[in-house]
């Protein structure tokens, strides 16, 4: 198992654990339990999305793709331009 990424979040890191899923790619969200722990514990670095040696290189191409989306022009609403509503 490799770690490929630190979510800045817990809703962040299940986002993209779901995201990998759906290309089938299993990926653990590591750390999660430790979050309750944020002042005893550091407050960076809890979280990590690992996945198998052999998926690491193509989770993080998905991840980095995902990360750099950008929405088409003109899927913003017409109450909201220039913002993408999901």
């Amino acid at each position: 198992m490799q770690r490929i990424y630190e979510p800045e979040n817990l809703m962040e890191g299940e986002l993209l654990q779901q995201m990998l899923a759906s290309e089938g790619i299993e990926a653990h969200l590591v750390g999660r339990h430790l979050l309750g722990g944020t002042g005893e514990l550091p407050i960076f670095g809890l979280l990590g999305l690992e996945v198998a040696n052999d998926r690491a290189a193509e989770a993080r191409e998905l991840i980095t793709a995902y990360i750099g989306a950008q929405p088409l022009p003109g899927d913003e609403p017409d109450s909201f331009p220039d913002v993408l509503v999901c």
